[in-house]
């Protein structure tokens, strides 16, 4: 499944300066993960962001963001945004600094043995 590149390239652009970030395909896109946490991704045309979920309800209230089902069950602490709400730098840095911001007190997946 094909996601959308230029997004993904601005995703890239903005976490540059991030520590141990890593590319991981996966949901049919591209996950970045940082510090081994999943972070933010692009899955089609809309980027995947791990957000606090503290904030997650507030979040659901902006223009262009849904709620991530997965299996049929939403989420909590996952939205989808959608490319047409964040054209401008500041909404797209928004989003970016929303998913960093959780990621420095996300707790990482458990690895697979």
């Amino acid at each position: 499944m094909a996601y959308n590149e230029k997004l993904a390239d601005r995703i890239r652009e903005s976490l540059v300066a991030g520590d141990n970030v890593q590319e991981k395909f996966m949901f049919g896109g591209v996950c970045f993960m940082m510090n081994d946490k999943m972070c933010v991704g692009v899955v089609q045309d809309e980027m995947m962001c791990r957000i606090n979920p503290d904030v997650y309800e507030e979040a659901l209230h902006r223009n262009g963001c849904r709620e991530m089902v997965f299996t049929g069950k939403p989420m909590k602490g996952y939205v989808f945004v959608s490319n047409e709400s964040m054209k401008s730098k500041q909404d797209f840095d928004y989003w970016i600094d929303l998913c960093i911001a959780f990621n420095s007190i996300a707790k990482a997946s458990k690895k697979k043995k």
